[in-house]
């Protein structure tokens, strides 16, 4: 269904740039096909456990790397002890073309220090995760720090829209700006905000376009450079 006012690229934050209906609607059927295919191949999606026992309301599976609290392994070491699924090249390229978009919105995206830049082509990404947003699923403030890498990251979503709150660098607390994420849209921060806090407080039930082929639910597809290289220890 076409917009009747059209949303706007926003610079949330120095480096965190919004784009809003970055993927067409074929895009995105496109990206929740891939997304159930590499969830049935992992034997569904599955919720990580904290460290204090806690078990996340976000399910996911990932690509490239596995990811649990706080580290990557190429193997799944809190479930089956499995090899992770490859991380397909065709999603490197989108990611790469999400912070060439982003970039020519705020340059500072790809800052990583005072007169230093990742330059064009050098954004090389190895690890996608693929979160699942059920039924009261929410994601608290965090800050991604596992990556050695400090390249953007690329924030692609696609089903019921979210607020998503994007905070600061000192913790999880205020000043925070809260975005209207829809299907579709996309959203990378590096640069001075790379390290930011940032969370899913709510995602809005009822809200999907069902031309995509989803009944209800969020998905959001998270692509990182880790800078690991070879097999973690």
């Amino acid at each position: 269904m076409a917009r009747l006012i059209p949303r706007d690229p926003e610079v949330v934050a120095p480096g965190a740039v919004h784009l809003p209906g970055w993927l067409d609607i074929e895009g995105q059927r496109r990206m929740v096909a891939a997304c159930r295919a590499w969830a049935e191949a992992a034997g569904g999606f599955r919720a990580p456990r904290m460290p204090n026992g806690s078990v996340m309301s976000v399910q996911m599976t990932c690509l490239g790397w596995h990811w649990f609290p706080y580290r990557y392994s190429r193997t799944l070491d809190d479930c089956d002890g499995g090899a992770v699924a490859p991380f397909p090249g065709w999603l490197g390229e989108l990611g790469a073309k999400a912070v060439h978009d982003a970039r020519d919105i705020d340059p500072r995206v790809t800052a990583t220090g005072p007169g230093d830049a990742i330059g064009p082509g050098a954004y090389v990404p190895d690890v996608a995760l693929v979160n699942w947003y059920g039924p009261g699923a929410r994601m608290g403030m965090h800050a991604d720090r596992d990556e050695r890498s400090p390249a953007p990251v690329v924030s692609v979503s696609v089903g019921d829209s979210c607020v998503f709150r994007f905070g600061n660098l000192g913790g999880r607390g205020r000043p925070w700006t809260d975005v209207h994420l829809e299907s579709g849209d996309l959203f990378v921060f590096g640069g001075p905000s790379r390290l930011a806090y940032h969370g899913v407080p709510t995602v809005l039930p009822g809200t999907a376009e069902v031309a995509i082929g989803m009944d209800g639910g969020r998905i959001n597809v998270t692509i990182r450079e880790t800078g690991l290289g070879g097999p973690c220890g």
